[in-house]
């Protein structure tokens, strides 16, 4: 998000030099920087003992390639909590261990994903009403399911490597 207006009270933004910053949207009511915001979001490949990822289908996302569980984190929650919240919400499965892999900018969406490995036991997956379907995937067979060079990729490629 980039402000143009502040968000205390309405009044237009000026630019101002802010120390190393540069020029930085300013409130001269407020006397307040404003600098550009992104959403935080969490992303992750969940595995099993037996070398698998669950890969999603989420037609709202890739109608011809497979996605990692994500989502946006909550106020109040820590990554980890969202990494657990968001594995149980989308596809019913109960996290036993998870590891920080990386952090991805994703510029396009304005976000900052945060690249976790999530270790479950293999079981029966219980989706969410957005998600279409859930597969287990062989890691050897994973990163052709998913968009070369997506973050998900990205994050698969790290965690199976």
């Amino acid at each position: 998000m980039r402000f143009q207006y502040c968000p205390h009270c309405g009044n237009q933004l000026v630019k101002k030099e802010i120390g190393d910053e540069g020029l930085i949207p300013f409130c001269e009511k407020c006397k307040v920087p404003l600098w550009d915001m992104f959403t935080i979001s969490i992303i992750a490949a969940v595995v099993n003992e037996q070398n698998e990822v669950a890969l999603l289908r989420q037609h709202y996302v890739s109608a011809t390639k497979y996605v990692c569980v994500a989502g946006i984190m909550k106020i109040g929650e820590s990554a980890e909590e969202a990494v657990v919240r968001e594995i149980k919400e989308e596809i019913g499965l109960d996290v036993e261990e998870v590891k920080f892999i990386k952090s991805y900018p994703y510029e396009k969406k304005e976000m900052l994903m945060l690249g976790y490995k999530a270790v479950v036991k293999k079981a029966d997956f219980i989706l969410s009403g957005e998600v279409d379907s859930v597969e287990w995937v062989k890691f050897e067979n994973a990163l052709s399911l998913l968009r070369e060079g997506s973050i998900g990729w990205q994050l698969v490629k790290q965690v199976i490597d």
